[in-house]
C-alpha cells in the first residue's frame, strides 16, 4: 500500500529474496510502482483495487502511515496484514498515540510531553500556563513539520486554530530540547523483537537533515533506556514489522517519547548501507514470517537527505542536474535516488549514506558533500 521511495526500497530488498511484489497507488508514475512487478492504480478505499491487491498478495504492509485503516483491516480479513490496521490506527491519530503512549509508561518507563486536545475555543480559554509556549499540531495528517505552529500565548493558539480551519488540534508543551533519537524496531508474528543502534537527528524546516550513527551525544545508559522502551511499546502494541519510534532527550538527560511511525523510516536509511540486516529486508522478512535479521551495525554512519533544492542554484528556478560525481568521489558515498523525474524544493528526491572506519571521517564527507551540492553545513 503506496507507491513511494520507501515501497521503491522495499520492493527492492523483497526482490533480493525472490519475492514479487504489486503496488497499490493512486499516481500511475511512482518511485515504487517503478519497479514493482505489478502496479494496480487505484485509491487506497478503491474497493475494487483492494480487492485485486489482496487476491494477489499473500502478505500486506504500507510504506505510508495515512493510508486508511478501514482499507487495512479490509485487507486483514482476506490477507496477512502487517503492521495491523489498529497499530496503523494509533499512529495515524496524535490524541490516540498520547493516549498508547501514556498508557505504556508503566512498561516503558518514558512519558509523551505535557499536553491537551484543542477541539474548540473553550479548550483554549482552558489551557494551563504551563503548558505555553508550545506547539499545536493537527491530530491527524502531519508529517515532515507539516501542520505545526509553534505558540506562545493563548491568542496564538486561537490565530493558529482558526488557521487551520479549527480541526481537532494537541497542544504540546515546548520542553527544553538537547537533540532528538529515534529507535528502530522490528517485531515478528512469533513475538521476537529486535532494537537497532541509536540514531540521533537533525531536523531542518521539520524535516530530517541527517543522521548520525552512533550519536555522538547518546550516553550508554541513554541508548539503553531507549531500547527498553522501544521494546516494551511495541510488544504492548502487538506489533508485527518494522516501527520507528522518535524521543527528544532533554537537556537534563531525561528521555520523552515524541511519535512513532508503523513503517520503515527515514532515520532508517543508513541501515542499507552499516548494518547486516537493512530496515527494508527486515520488514520483508517480518511479513514472510522468516526469522528476523541481524541488527549490528558494522560501521559509522552519516546519512544526509537529499531533497530537490539541490536542483537548482541560487535562484534560479531551471533544475540542472547535481554533481554526482564528485560526491560519489568522496571516500564511504553511498548514493540512492528515488526515481522522482519532477525535484522540486523541499521534496526528498533520495539520500546519501557515508559509511566509514571512524565516525569522524564519515563526517568529514558528509561535510564535503554538502559543499558540493550547495547544502549549508
Amino acid at each position: 500500500m503506496g507507491g513511494g521511495q520507501l515501497g521503491r526500497m522495499f520492493a527492492h530488498a523483497a526482490q533480493a529474496m525472490g519475492f514479487k511484489v504489486a503496488v497499490l497507488e493512486p499516481g500511475q508514475d511512482c518511485p515504487a510502482g517503478q519497479v514493482a512487478e505489478r502496479l494496480i492504480p487505484g485509491a487506497y478505499t478503491d474497493q475494487s483495487a483492494l480487492a485485486e491487491l489482496a487476491a494477489q498478495c499473500v502478505a500486506i504492509t504500507t510504506e505510508f502511515e495515512n493510508v486508511p485503516a478501514g482499507s487495512m483491516a479490509w485487507l486483514g480479513e482476506r490477507s496477512f496484514v502487517a503492521p495491523s490496521a489498529t497499530c496503523v490506527s494509533i499512529a495515524q491519530d496524535r490524541i490516540a498515540e498520547k493516549r498508547f503512549f501514556v498508557d505504556c509508561a508503566p512498561t516503558s518507563g518514558v512519558m509523551p510531553a505535557p499536553h491537551k486536545t484543542i477541539a474548540s475555543h473553550a479548550d483554549i480559554d482552558a489551557i494551563d500556563d504551563d503548558l505555553l509556549p508550545g506547539i499545536l499540531k493537527t491530530v491527524r495528517m502531519g508529517y515532515d513539520g507539516k501542520g505545526q505552529v509553534r505558540v506562545r500565548s493563548r491568542e496564538d493558539v486561537r490565530a493558529a486554530f482558526d488557521a487551520m480551519s479549527g480541526v481537532t488540534c494537541l497542544l504540546e508543551k515546548m520542553l527544553p530540547l538537547a537533540y532528538e533519537v529515534s529507535v528502530l524496531t522490528a517485531r515478528g508474528a512469533d513475538g521476537a523483537s529486535v532494537v537497532y543502534p541509536i540514531a540521533e537527528n537533525v531536523h531542518r524546516d521539520g524535516i530530517l537533515f541527517t543522521t548520525t550513527v552512533p550519536g555522538p551525544n547518546v550516553s550508554d545508559a541513554c541508548a539503553k533506556q531507549a531500547q527498553d522502551a522501544a521494546r516494551a511499546i511495541v510488544d504492548q502494541l502487538g506489533y508485527v514489522g518494522v516501527l520507528c519510534i522518535e524521543f527528544f532527550v532533554l537537556i537534563d538527560g531525561t528521555l520523552v517519547v515524541n511519535e512513532m511511525a508503523p513503517r520503515p523510516h527515514n532515520s532508517g536509511h543508513y541501515t542499507m548501507d552499516a548494518c547486516i540486516t537493512s530496515q527494508f529486508a527486515q520488514q520483508v522478512r517480518a511479513m514472510a514470517r522468516l526469522p528476523l535479521g541481524e541488527v549490528r551495525q558494522h560501521s559509522p554512519a552519516v546519512m544526509l537527505n537529499i531533497l530537490g533544492d539541490v536542483w537548482f542554484e541560487g535562484n534560479s528556478d531551471t533544475p540542472r542536474e547535481p554533481a554526482w560525481d564528485r560526491v560519489l568521489a568522496l571516500p564511504g558515498a553511498n548514493l540512492h535516488l528515488y526515481g522522482k523525474d519532477d525535484p522540486r524544493r523541499a521534496r526528498k528526491m533520495g539520500h546519501v549514506t557515508f559509511v566509514a572506519p571512524t565516525l569522524a571521517t564519515a563526517q568529514a564527507s558528509l561535510l564535503k558533500a554538502c559543499a558540493i551540492l550547495g547544502i549549508p553545513a
